[in-house]
């Protein structure tokens, strides 16, 4: 078995891989490419429905359920139960109980923690010493408060040897408020011996491939995951399958009357008129999220001086969609010759979603490739304001500037 790997595994909830940005051409070798012939124009009901729902936490898994044994943060009735099988001694389990911490405080009644010790005793010599304090501390309901002082002093006790490690534990026990007489007795106790014990036979029979494993509503895919930042990508999109729609949008414009889209953002307004009678397969759609409040209070994601401001997903990651794809609709009259127009972002031919974005120049490279679908009558100002950022894998940043709401008006 090996005992010694990174190993993140997590549920998707699409099967579709998005690389959904426009790239921007290079400032001093951008060219004028032939696009591809258009395809037809596409009719007005087409929709490729591509939702993956999240898994129930009741269904049923390769992993025991979530029991009375188990050591949770969260309401049990939580869209999302995140299982962390782990280690005290584990360097990258103690920056993943640190993520998850602060997950489960920005996302408190949509998730749950549960914590599963798999001490590497073979590797880590204080593993299952560590995980009889936190059970010990828990016979006084302070579970948590122990597992956190762990991790967050991971460097401190790791050097120590074992008798110094105890007397460690007992003088931070009394910082946590426990009676350290009582912990004392009940760290080394035989019942407190054997919890740590029997969660390594049950990893090993379980063939653990080793710490930290994550579990999404007890459901995996075989894919692995680098970086702490992934994790609450996945997160946060598996939280977008709560507001993704089951079924295609309805088509209810009239492409031969005129129709107006208000963005209004956090730096002011922005007013787009929509071209009906060029994408009318598109402006429904945008139309239909629009007054489904699938825009309201999300961020511009991406924000490129001199090239776009891209929003629509209310996941601020850039790969949610809203449970469904509508085909291109492209026309060789239609360019992204100045700034100001607006279209929709895809991944790929035919996977337009939600996500789409407003040019600050004219970007010839975009033909043919994005639907064009809208102009900006007023606000090219604001759209100058908004805070740029441009996020690449392992960054850190803030949520952008807040899109408030959508307001469309037809004339």
């Amino acid at each position: 078995m090996r005992t010694t790997v990174l190993l993140l595994v997590a549920f998707m909830i699409a099967s579709v891989s998005c690389t959904p940005v426009p790239t921007r051409p290079a400032a001093a070798a951008a060219t004028l490419t032939a696009a591809p012939p258009p395809p037809p124009l596409a009719t007005p009901d087409t929709c490729n429905y591509v939702r993956q729902p999240t898994p129930n936490p009741a269904q049923p898994s390769l992993f025991p359920p979530v029991s009375p044994q188990d050591h949770v943060r969260g309401p049990a009735d939580a869209y999302l139960t995140v299982l962390l099988y782990s280690d005290f001694q584990c360097p990258a389990c103690a920056k993943f109980a640190a993520l998850l911490a602060s997950i489960q405080l920005k996302y408190p009644q949509e998730v749950r923690i549960v914590y599963r010790d798999f001490p590497l005793k073979s590797v880590n010599d204080k593993a299952v010493l560590a995980d009889q304090a936190a059970e010990a501390a828990s016979l006084q309901g302070k579970f948590w408060e122990m597992h956190d002082l762990l991790f967050a002093k991971q460097a401190e006790w790791t050097a120590l040897d074992a008798l110094k490690f105890q007397a460690w534990l007992v003088n931070q026990a009394a910082t946590l408020g426990l009676d350290t007489l009582k912990f004392h007795a009940d760290l080394t106790s035989p019942a407190i011996a054997a919890i740590p014990a029997k969660a390594w036979q049950d990893g090993l029979k379980m063939q653990l491939p080793g710490v930290p494993l994550i579990l999404l509503n007890g459901q995996i895919l075989r894919s692995q995951l680098t970086l702490l930042s992934d994790l609450e990508s996945i997160i946060r999109l598996d939280l977008l399958a709560k507001r993704q729609f089951k079924n295609c949008p309805p088509y209810t414009i009239d492409a031969t009357k005129q129709y107006q889209a208000t963005l209004k953002t956090a730096k002011g307004d922005i007013v787009i008129r929509l071209f009906p009678d060029k994408a009318p397969n598109t402006v429904n759609n945008f139309v239909f999220l629009a007054k489904a409040g699938w825009y309201d209070n999300i961020s511009f994601y991406r924000v490129v001086p001199g090239f776009i401001a891209q929003t629509g997903d209310p996941s601020g990651t850039g790969q949610g969609n809203p449970g469904y794809f509508i085909p291109n609709e492209l026309t060789q009259a239609m360019k992204f010759d100045r700034p100001g127009l607006v279209g929709m972002n895809n991944s790929g031919p035919d996977t337009n979603g939600s996500q789409f974005f407003i040019t600050s120049n004219a970007i010839p490279n975009l033909n043919g490739t994005y639907t064009l679908f809208g102009q900006v009558i007023s606000g090219m100002d604001v759209l100058q304001k908004l805070t740029a950022r441009d996020p690449k894998p392992g960054d850190n940043l803030p949520d952008g500037d807040l899109l408030i709401t959508v307001q469309i008006e037809e004339k």
